[in-house]
């Protein structure tokens, strides 16, 4: 090879490397080390796009109940593992019709297409049963709030986020009104 062309070449190569590095750091932080789910920027920006191209787009929030007392019960581990249960069940529950991402701590997203009260209640049903882990059956619960962006004035996904939030936190106060999970 000509030294003239080799010497062209080798910068050429370094930047597509250089790109290539980028291009799998900016996917890496578009995901929750954890769980594997999409981290806020990544979930904001499907979601958007979920919303342009879908109307009966609903959002959900949800929030696992007693996060803190399972971990400061059973250990950390033991909240690693509600966490990974918890994002494999909204996963799932979403499927191809929708996208769920972590917002961080113990609080999850999700974004679909359409939502009948049946799929919220069958949701609901999976994040609140209990995890086997390390011979043990521990108890798991989760706030979940709903919102259509139909419902909406102006349906932005910042207002639905809110309406979800609202919606997550008033279920929320009708299971402490409930019973509590067994330690």
């Amino acid at each position: 090879m000509d030294p003239q062309i080799a010497a062209a070449l080798v910068p050429l190569l370094g930047w597509a490397v250089h790109g290539s590095l980028l291009a799998h750091r900016l996917a890496s932080a578009r995901r929750d080390p954890l769980t594997g789910l999409h981290t806020r920027a990544g979930w904001t920006a499907r979601a958007e796009h979920c919303i342009r191209r879908h109307p009966a787009t609903a959002v959900l929030l949800v929030d696992l109940d007693h996060f803190k007392t399972l971990n400061d019960t059973h250990g950390h581990a033991a909240g690693d593992a509600a966490l990974i249960a918890t994002a494999d069940r909204l996963r799932a529950w979403c499927g191809r019709s929708g996208t769920a991402g972590r917002l961080g701590g113990d609080e999850f997203v999700a974004v679909v297409q359409d939502l009948a009260a049946a799929d919220l209640d069958a949701l609901t049903a999976a994040l609140n049963q209990p995890l086997p882990y390390a011979g043990r059956s521990l108890p798991l619960a989760a706030s979940v709030g709903a919102c259509r962006l139909v419902e909406l004035p102006v349906p932005t996904l910042t207002d639905a986020l809110t309406a979800a939030d609202a919606a997550m936190y008033a279920a929320k106060g009708r299971s402490r009104r409930g019973s509590r999970p067994s330690r």
